[in-house]
């Protein structure tokens, strides 16, 4: 069945990470996302291990089976001027062209934005990079460590007492490609009710400094900066991760009218005390909280935790590993999990779709990650008209 963007159509020019997962979320909605990628290599994410079989071909990596689903690969040389053609003609009928190169690539390949704004007035372009398009960052390189670092995150996560940490995840360039895909759905709103699209600017540091919290708002109106405060946080107990008997809990101890249940379900009359039954309290008196808390919490398991503080009415949780996440009842009961069959990779289970309206609607077309180049005799001959003696030149010519 359709998904709800049926008829949109996306090129994507992204590799890596964050262009990758805009236009994920545009193909897993029902959208024709076209992947455009170097004839000789793909996109080199292709290359990022785990792999899902012994070969650890180009076709298996985990990273680009997980943020390429239900995308059409085409293998397409933009340096020459074949290819540029090709790739024009594609152009010409499409609604959004995502991209992340560096700052000023494009347009020395002859498609920057006025050129393709007049091949297709309505074109949505969104252009991702580390820093921006402008600015005197904007030609400066940058990994995942360097933009969590410049955006301000790195500098609030970790041990007060430690150096500052890098996060688990990619989680500026996630968080960009989310932001990515919400601009351009927004331009192509705009576009479809006045003809004309647009030019977005996205810098990936820029998103990590967006989530700072309240810590550049803090510094703004008081010059304090925002401590890093570990797993205690905002420095008192009751409220971060503890350890237990298989693992860590999150332990959410408020509001303060509920901190009485914390005495009931751990057991320990102490914690009823007054001194303890504030916010401030809990924040002086933290250490002797946490060695009150500590005994019950290692004596039981992180599910049991869970499920005790939520059904007296406190916001526990638990730190779950893949394990848990892949047999979690929650997950189970709405369905999450998509399994899906790679004739390299083999059967997978993906994480499902981030919303789940309740509509007659296939929301979410789910469909595995393509073969490099697997879609594009189907685009080249069907799509643009090329016949088979074309494409088979263009193929000896290494544009395809």
């Amino acid at each position: 069945m359709p998904g709800l963007l049926e008829g949109v159509k996306v090129i994507d020019l992204s590799r890596y990470f964050s262009g990758p997962y805009c236009t994920k979320l545009f193909a897993t909605l029902g959208a024709e996302v076209i992947k455009i990628e170097s004839p000789s290599n793909g996109d080199p994410i292709r290359r990022y291990g785990p792999f899902a079989s012994e070969a650890a071909t180009i076709d298996s990596g985990a990273w680009f089976l997980y943020l390429n689903t239900s995308k059409q690969s085409v293998t397409l040389d933009i340096k020459s001027d074949q290819g540029r053609e090709i790739l024009k003609d594609l152009i010409k009928s499409a609604d959004i062209l995502v991209e992340n190169f560096s700052p000023n690539t494009i347009d020395g390949l002859g498609l920057s934005y006025d050129e393709l704004h007049e091949l297709n007035p309505q074109l949505v372009v969104t252009s991702i990079s580390n820093y921006g398009q402008t600015g005197p960052y904007k030609d400066w390189k940058g990994t995942e460590l360097n933009l969590y670092a410049t955006g301000g995150l790195m500098n609030i996560t970790g041990e007060p007492e430690d150096t500052p940490l890098k996060e688990g995840a990619p989680l500026a360039q996630l968080g960009t490609g989310q932001n990515a895909f919400v601009a351009s759905m927004t331009a192509l709103m705009y576009a479809e009710e006045t003809g004309l699209g647009q030019h977005i600017d996205i810098a990936i540091a820029e998103y990590a400094t967006n989530v700072l919290e309240n810590a550049l708002m803090q510094y703004s109106y008081s010059g304090q900066e925002y401590s890093r405060v570990g797993n205690r946080g905002y420095g008192r107990a009751a409220w971060g991760i503890y350890p237990c008997g298989d693992g860590y809990v999150g332990i959410i101890a408020g509001p303060d009218q509920n901190w009485p249940e914390v005495s009931n379900i751990m057991d320990r009359e102490e914690l009823g005390e007054e001194k303890y039954a504030s916010r401030q309290g809990r924040l002086l008196y933290a250490d002797e909280v946490d060695a009150l808390m500590l005994p019950w919490l290692l004596d039981n398991n992180k599910v049991d935790i869970f499920k005790a503080g939520q059904e007296h009415g406190l916001g526990f949780s638990f730190v779950a590993n893949m394990q848990d996440i892949l047999e979690m009842e929650q997950l189970e009961a709405r369905d999450y999990f998509v399994d899906l069959d790679h004739p390299i990779a083999g059967i997978l289970k993906y994480p499902g779709p981030p919303i789940s309206p309740h509509t007659e609607i296939a929301t979410w077309v789910y469909q595995r990650a393509p073969l490099l180049g697997e879609h594009t005799e189907a685009i080249i001959c069907k799509r643009l008209g090329y016949s088979q003696d074309e494409f088979q030149s263009l193929r000896s010519d290494g544009v395809v």
